[in-house]
């Protein structure tokens, strides 16, 4: 069974990443106006109307902008933990109550798409990432997370495809323009992954199963594309894993379709 992954946008100025199957199409955030969205849907050969639920991870706008017009608009359902769902209420607007729906950290399904939760250190109410599987395939999106933990690891572990982040260059950062503040709550385990953190985390995805990774939430003010994949590739080399060998190595565009990507399975089918 197919199982496909395409990031649309993923920056601090909006983030949203479409999961299908044959049946079934999901977003994960929906940080970008509707026409905006539709228009990435399309090129990754997707129609918004078909959508079937959008996956929130946390309440900030670059992941909430366009998540309550699209479900007005196309009666969609709109999937967060109950935190969430208190911070982000009067943002999104009103969402019918049939379209509610509130998660937990237990597996669900959204048509034959078995999606997990697992809470992030992120400075929003209870922020989540995800895992999406089905047919022996799986994958998973880790951004706006401070930090990686055991938990994390297990609950990812076997994703063909990972979003992971990448947000910052420490030099970058340092020297930038952002207020004193602002640096310190990027840095902090409750911020962003570096470039560097997301070098070993995906040396440690690698040893539990991980093969493919897609850098994400690149900033735009303090990173590089070629520092973060130069960064990341150093970290799994110096772990003794060879990218186009053992894992493949990529990173998200931020204001368009990167791509359409297709899981592999886990285990022969």
């Amino acid at each position: 069974m197919e199982l496909g992954i395409a990031p649309l946008f993923s920056s601090s100025k909006g983030n949203s990443t479409l999961v299908w199957n044959e049946d079934t199409n999901i977003l994960i955030d929906a940080g970008m106006p509707l026409s905006n969205i539709r228009e990435q849907m399309r090129l990754a050969g997707r129609d918004l109307r078909q959508l079937d639920g959008i996956l929130i991870t946390h309440e900030h706008s670059d992941h909430i902008k366009g998540a309550g017009i699209i479900s007005r608009q196309c009666d969609v359902p709109v999937y967060a933990n109950e935190k969430t769902w208190a911070a982000m209420e009067k943002t999104l607007g009103e969402v019918a109550s049939r379209n509610r729906r509130i998660i937990t950290t237990e597996d669900f399904y959204i048509g034959d798409l078995c999606v997990q939760g697992f809470c992030t250190s992120h400075d929003a109410a209870c922020s989540m990432g995800y895992t999406v599987s089905c047919g022996g395939k799986k994958i998973a999106l880790m951004t706006d997370l401070g930090k990686v933990t055991s938990d994390i690891l297990e609950t990812v572990s076997g994703s063909s495809i990972v979003i992971l982040e990448a947000n910052y260059d420490p030099q970058l950062l340092l020297y930038g323009p952002y207020p004193e503040f602002l640096k310190r709550r990027i840095a902090s385990t409750k911020g962003h992954l570096s470039n560097e953190d997301s070098g070993q985390a995906a040396a440690k995805l690698v040893t539990h199963g991980c093969k493919g990774f897609i850098l994400g939430h690149l900033s735009e003010t303090n990173n590089r594309y070629r520092r973060a994949l130069d960064t990341v590739r150093r970290g799994l080399e110096e772990a003794g894993i060879v990218v186009g060998r053992d894992a493949a190595l990529t990173a998200a565009k931020r204001d368009g379709l990167t791509g359409v990507f297709h899981a592999r399975s886990r285990t022969p089918t």
